[in-house]
This record gives C-alpha cells, sequence and structure tokens, in this order.
C-alpha cells in the first residue's frame, strides 16, 4: 500500500511532521513518499498510484494552503483516501469533513495514523479475497468511517523520525550568526502540547493543558543523522521548551557535550523566563543562539484577555536578564488584535526603541493579525463573542473588525510595508522607521526626528532566515 505524506508549509524547516510519521508508516512496511511542497514541486505520478495522501497542517497557513490541494488530489486519484493530520486538522474538522477527508487526526498523529492505514489495508485486501480470481474488477473500497480518535493525547514512545526522501538541509532557512555567517539548520521536537491555556494558541483546544515529551535519545539520534547531513545549528520546535525542564536541560546538555561547537534556538514562555531564570546561564554555556518568546502585546488588558501569564513588567525584567546574561531575545507579538489603538501601537514602536529591540524583532511581527479559529478558548468569553461576526472559511477564522477603522487602515499599510521591505532585503531598522513613519502620519503627529541608530547602534544579532512567522 502506498502513502503520500505532504506538507505545504513549516515556517522554513524540513518537515518533523513528514519524517515522524513515514518512520512509523515504513516499520509496519508501508511504501511512502514524501513531499514538501514548500520547496519542491508536487508530484502528479506519486498522487496518481497512491491509495492514501495525508496532508500535515500543523498551522494555519499550512492548512490554507493545503485545502486547494483536496480537489486537486481528487480530480487525479479519485479513488485515494485523503487524510488531514496535525494541530489544524481537529480545528477544522466540520470544513474538512465537508471537502471530503475523510480521516482526521490531531495530537500525537502518528498512532492514529498508523492505526488508519492498517485498518484500510485490511478493508483493501478483505474486498479483494472475496472478489477471488476476478479482483481488478473490484472497485478499489472507500475506507470504513474512521474509528481512530480525531484528538489523541496518548503518550507514544516515538521512533527516530526517517527523513530519507526529504529535500536536503540546504533548502531551508539558516542561522544568520550575527557575524557575518550563515548555518545549515536542522529541527527537532523534544516535547509537544502545552501545560498553559493562552486563550489564543491553538494548542489548547487540542492538548487541553497536556504535554508530551519526546524520548531523549530519539531526539539525540535525529539531531545525530541531521549533523551527519550537514546541520551546524538546531532548532527545538516545542512550544515551550521548559513546560518539562527536567527533560529540557538534560537534553541540552548531552547534546553539548556531543557536540559541543553546535549551537540551537529554543521558544520559552515569558513567565517560564521568569521562573527558571536560573537556568539561563545553562542555556548560554550550551550553545543557545536565540530564545524565541511570545509576548504578544504590551498592553496588559490584553495579554488579560490572552491569559497569557505575564505582563508588560514582566517583559521589561525578561530584557534585561537576557542583557546580563548575554543571551537574544526573538520577542514575538500578536500586534493587531480587536483592541489595538494607533496610540497603542505606536507605544509599542516606542518601547522596542527605547529597550533596544528593534534589531531583535522580524518585521512581520508588527504586521500580525489576531485569528480566531474554530474551537478557539477566546470564544468562552462575552467580550469577543460580542465583538466576532461569522466564522470566515476562507480564512479559517471568525470575522472582526476594529472599533476604529483607522487602525484597518494602517494594518493593510504596514502590511504592504513589511511586504516590500522584505522583498527589498531592507534592514530590519529600515522597515521600522517606514512603520514608525506610517503610524505617525495615522495620528496627524509630525516626523520623529530621533532614528533609532541615534539612541542604540546597530548590533549584530542572530536570527533564522525564513521572514514569514504566521
Amino acid at each position: 500500500m502506498r502513502i503520500v505524506l505532504i506538507s505545504t508549509y513549516e515556517l522554513g524547516r524540513q518537515p518533523f511532521g513528514l519524517a515522524s510519521p513515514a518512520a512509523w508508516l515504513r516499520r509496519e512496511g508501508f511504501e511512502v513518499v514524501c513531499m514538501d511542497l514548500a520547496v519542491e514541486e508536487l508530484s502528479e505520478e506519486a498522487l496518481k498510484t497512491a491509495d492514501v495522501v495525508a496532508l500535515y497542517v500543523p498551522m494555519h497557513t499550512a492548512t490554507r494552503l493545503a485545502i486547494p490541494l483536496i480537489a486537486k488530489i481528487k480530480e487525479l486519484n479519485p479513488t485515494a483516501s485523503i487524510c488531514f493530520y496535525g494541530l489544524y486538522a481537529p480545528l477544522n474538522e466540520r470544513y474538512l469533513r465537508e471537502l471530503g477527508v475523510e480521516v482526521i487526526v490531531g495530537g500525537e498523529f502518528e498512532e492514529g495514523l498508523v492505526q488508519f492505514c492498517k485498518r484500510f489495508y485490511r478493508e483493501i485486501e478483505k474486498a479483494y479475497s472475496e472478489a477471488g480470481d476476478l479482483p481488478t474488477q473490484v472497485p478499489r473500497p472507500r475506507p470504513s468511517k474512521q474509528v481512530e480518535p480525531v484528538i489523541s493525547r496518548n503518550r507514544q514512545q516515538f521512533l527516530v523520525p526517517d527523513r530519507r526522501g526529504l529535500p536536503d538541509l540546504s533548502n531551508y532557512a539558516r542561522l544568520y550568526t550575527g557575524k557575518g555567517t550563515f548555518l545549515k539548520v536542522g529541527y527537532v521536537e523534544a516535547s509537544r502540547g502545552c501545560k498553559h491555556f493562552c486563550r489564543h494558541c491553538p494548542i489548547v483546544p487540542v492538548y487541553q493543558g497536556k504535554f508530551r515529551i519526546v524520548q531523549q535519545e530519539v531526539v539525540l539520534q535525529d539531531i545525530r543523522q541531521q549533523v551527519e547531513a550537514g546541520a551546524q545549528h538546531i532548532t527545538f520546535g516545542d512550544p515551550d521548551f521548559f513546560n518539562g525542564i527536567g527533560h529540557s536541560i538534560p537534553l541540552v546538555q548531552a547534546l553539548h557535550r556531543e557536540y559541543p561547537h553546535l549551537s540551537y534556538d529554543v521558544t520559552i514562555k515569558v513567565e517560564h523566563l521568569l521562573k527558571y531564570a536560573s537556568y539561563l546561564p545553562i542555556l548560554r554555556e550550551t550553545g543557545c543562539a536565540i530564545v524565541t518568546t511570545a509576548m504578544e502585546s504590551i498592553d496588559n488588558h490584553v495579554l488579560a484577555i490572552l491569559n497569557k501569564g505575564h505582563t508588560r513588567e514582566d517583559f521589561i525584567k525578561v530584557v534585561q536578564l537576557f542583557r546580563e546574561h548575554d543571551l537574544t531575545l526573538n520577542p514575538t507579538f500578536v500586534t493587531f488584535t480587536p483592541w489595538t489603538t494607533l496610540e497603542g501601537y505606536l507605544e509599542l514602536l516606542t518601547l522596542l526603541d527605547d529597550l533596544n529591540l528593534i534589531d531583535q524583532v522580524a518585521p512581520i511581527q508588527l504586521a500580525i493579525r489576531l485569528l480566531i479559529p474554530e474551537g478557539s478558548k477566546l470564544l468562552e468569553l462575552p467580550e469577543v463573542r460580542a465583538l466576532i461576526g461569522p466564522f470566515e472559511v476562507e480564512r479559517l477564522s471568525y470575522r472582526w473588525t476594529y472599533r476604529d477603522p483607522r487602525v484597518e487602515q494602517l494594518y493593510q499599510e504596514v502590511t504592504k510595508l513589511v511586504r516590500k521591505g522584505i522583498m527589498k532585503k531592507s534592514t530590519r531598522r529600515e522597515i521600522f522607521n517606514d512603520i514608525r513613519s506610517c503610524v505617525r502620519k495615522a495620528l496627524n503627529q509630525p516626523e520623529s526626528t530621533r532614528k533609532p541608530s541615534d539612541l542604540y547602534p546597530s548590533t549584530g544579532v542572530p536570527y533564522l532566515s525564513e521572514p514569514w512567522y504566521c
């Protein structure tokens, strides 16, 4: 039985979401073909001979790119069974089933994918067996109704991802070291899910406060094979690397012992960076180049709505801690929410300038708009329900508008400026200046005479070369 696994976009990374299930399925004897459409063309020939086509949707952008492929798959191979798996599959279950998706698996998806493929294979074998000597006259059966859980939070004994057939690491994002060189990047996951309940986060409706670790030796072996393939830096894709600090700290210490010159980056909540501040020296000593943290907003009211567990003041403390420990912070934001004002947006820009963070904030972070997908915990708040309109299928999000139409116009203009700046390969400071001029114009304020470089010199900070993060 042939299974085609497809990824459409995974933030410029070689997809763990293809390599991991490929290992599980190949262990069962299935033929597996992997396609990463972010860096390679769709193979129509592979689709025509597939029994199952499974599309990996770990994020919103990936899902929107995957949905149009359903019609293409049906056109090329009407008998293939279509599956969606990953974080955004269960969030969009109703719509995906309307489009003809037969199997949806979220959370810890590997086991469910294997169970489905084995069940479908048995059903095909049974149909052909009952046909006797004339199997070619029997149409390939459709799989029976899904019995595998749509969401699984079961603990799994992971396998080392099988990366055979995936594009070379040179096709993906690289790490700029801040010193004029770029490093080839590998990607692993040491845990999934999250203990926390941030209301806007798509992980929460799926994992419900649970998180699951990937066994240390599995992670290390996956890193080894990527180092052999040329990786010089590793991205840990865990939603929060400090969710299981008793797992993560020994892991990076073991990694550093084996590869003392290998750098890495992680994602950690503001709340955890304060709670576990005593571990920051270990991150620095073991080669941590960047820590991404989802600040989201500097407005404490918005942070409370999102249930982030930190405040503006906490963020400032973390910035100071990182300067003391010589670590690079990469804050991310949801800059455009129903509560965004022109004054508040300018206040964010001013704070980033005052804290000398302009070089550390990717320009796209200044143009991120809040998404409210099906199942979002935000929908539990009366304040949010009063703001939203109908669910927009094409956006996979509930519609909402700003109280001040000038903010909508600002969002459109900032998005254009970011896109234009990235295409022109402008510096982060140049894009920042353009955005600040734009918001000052919207507020009818005179142009600032102070440029970011007037206060702080531009510094070479490490960053990943993938410019889009949404």
